[in-house]
């Protein structure tokens, strides 16, 4: 893809900060599938990888859970809000076909604008 430079600098940003909220699971977080299981839908599920999709309707937030490493590509995507473990929230307008690595971390997310956010979630199952 051809991006503007405004967007390569955003999407930098965009990974520095989803990295920067990397943390250990707790096991008595839930697995995202199952704390909201409204907006998380298993595509497959096998001994390596849990394969999401999830829709994020305009106003709605999931529950807390966590995510193993995990590739996220937003085929739709938005303005979320995020909350983290470090109590920091952050809000972020994240584009279209944007796609994402992290490790481990557990978080809650709000669609705070006006379209549903989709995305196709590749989580590893073994750390």
């Amino acid at each position: 893809m051809n991006y503007s430079a405004g967007v390569k600098s955003l999407l930098i940003v965009i990974l520095g900060l989803f990295t920067s909220f990397t943390y250990a699971s707790d096991t008595s977080t839930k697995a995202a599938h199952i704390a909201s299981p409204e907006i998380y839908q298993v595509l497959l599920e096998n001994e390596e990888v849990l394969v999401l999709q999830m829709v994020l309707k305009p106003g709605q937030s999931d529950n807390w859970h966590k995510h193993n490493a995990e590739t996220v590509y937003f085929e739709r995507g938005g303005k979320v809000v995020i909350k983290s473990l470090s109590s920091k929230m952050m809000e972020l307008d994240i584009p279209d076909g944007h796609v994402m690595w992290h490790d481990q971390w557990q978080h809650q997310v709000s669609n705070i604008g006006n379209s549903s956010i989709t995305a196709i979630i590749v989580e590893r199952k073994k750390q």
